[in-house]
């Protein structure tokens, strides 16, 4: 039983590191806010309008929202440019931001930098480079401080990054150029044009509270519809988050069920087994109380057998269930395939002594009936029985 229960809690939490290792790359409640198509008439204006934010919509957001930890707009080149280095090429997504994306995104940082403020606010071309892009220009070359040339613009990369997830976003964003997002305004002919905002709020302020209430305020500046559900689209991984929780938690809350229903199994099998043990040794039972046992001396003597023979059985189980559990993540690292919804299947040490206390109190219960009914015998029957 023990053995059963720990691998059905060591799956379920394989599963959750699996499932909960795609948001890795990001903040726990970090939501993406961006503008869509208007299909309400508002204040006049038609529907399918196409909504867009400006450079003010970040500073009025920052002024307004004292409830936002970090804010980076963002905006990407509507088309895939030509990359040059010397005679290399290659054709990948550029993407203009502030600092905060490093804090709002989990980003690990090889060589070098990733933006700063100097860069924003000198407007200075650039780069930090994903690790396909680096293999594909730069290929065993040390890319920090070298020159490429996008649309005849050079620029210096500063840094290289990588990102924990190795899901879909993890691949795109290794095809990924990050330069600021002032450059890439002043550079490529946008203007003060912001396509996204990504955002983490405060430690205990509510994403979904905040992402309505920051919906609402550009929605007000864009003159769109406070109905208007598409005009505004968003991405809230606190709200995954919350859903992903609660699944994990209905999972655990039927893993212990079923594994305390296993234990309960053992319990029973247990009580019988010292019921035919307290039967064998009546006499011997019987002899111990006519030479002045008392019931309770009885009693204590089958709860501890009854505790010892559970505890043995079930730390060998235990320890069954921790060696599979380990043999199977062995095998999850040597192969070559990564399984993006089971990773690092483990049991950790709270539910590990949880379920040492499970076998002591299970042993105590098992042997208790039988306890009682070996302290009632009666020593003269006892002695005369075979």
């Amino acid at each position: 039983g023990i053995m059963m229960l720990v691998l059905l809690l060591g799956a379920g939490k394989g599963l959750e590191n699996g499932v909960t290792s795609g948001f890795a790359s990001m903040a726990k409640n970090t939501m993406w806010i961006w503008g869509g198509k208007t299909t309400i008439p508002y204040h006049g204006i038609k529907p399918g309008r196409k909504v867009e934010y400006t450079n003010e919509d970040y500073f009025a957001l920052k002024e307004r929202f004292p409830e936002i930890k970090y804010l980076s707009p963002g905006a990407g080149l509507k088309s895939n440019y030509i990359i040059n280095y010397g005679s290399k090429t290659g054709t990948f997504a550029i993407g203009g931001d502030y600092p905060d994306l490093a804090r709002v995104r989990t980003f690990i940082l090889p060589k070098g930098r990733f933006i700063n403020e100097e860069d924003i606010n000198k407007k200075r071309k650039v780069a930090v480079l994903g690790k396909r892009v680096i293999e594909v220009l730069f290929g065993n070359e040390d890319p920090i401080g070298e020159f490429f040339q996008v649309n005849g613009v050079f620029f210096q990369v500063v840094g290289t990054f990588e990102v924990e997830n190795l899901g879909g976003s993890g691949r795109d964003d290794s095809e990924k150029i990050y330069i600021p997002l002032t450059t890439l305004q002043a550079s490529f002919n946008l203007a003060n044009y912001i396509s996204v905002f990504a955002i983490t709020p405060q430690d205990g302020v509510d994403p979904e509270w905040l992402e309505k209430e920051v919906k609402l305020f550009l929605g007000a500046r864009r003159n769109v519809s406070p109905e208007d559900k598409n005009a505004i689209g968003a991405w809230n991984s606190g709200k995954e988050t919350k859903k992903i929780n609660g699944l994990f938690t209905g999972i655990n809350i039927f893993i212990w069920v079923v594994g305390s229903m296993t234990i309960i199994a053992g319990i029973v099998g247990v009580n019988n087994i010292m019921l035919i043990v307290v039967k064998e040794r009546t006499r011997e039972i019987g002899i111990r109380k006519a030479l002045g046992a008392t019931p309770m001396s009885i009693i204590s003597l089958i709860v501890q057998e009854s505790i010892v023979v559970t505890a043995i059985a079930g730390y060998v189980g235990l320890l069954l269930g921790v060696g599979i559990l380990e043999g199977v993540n062995s095998l999850l690292i040597a192969s070559e395939v990564k399984n993006e919804f089971f990773k690092n299947p483990e049991i950790d040490i709270n539910v590990a002594l949880i379920a040492m206390l499970i076998l002591i109190v299970s042993g105590g219960i098992a042997g208790l009936i039988p306890a009682i009914k070996a302290a009632r015998i009666n020593p003269i029957e006892a002695l005369r029985a075979d």
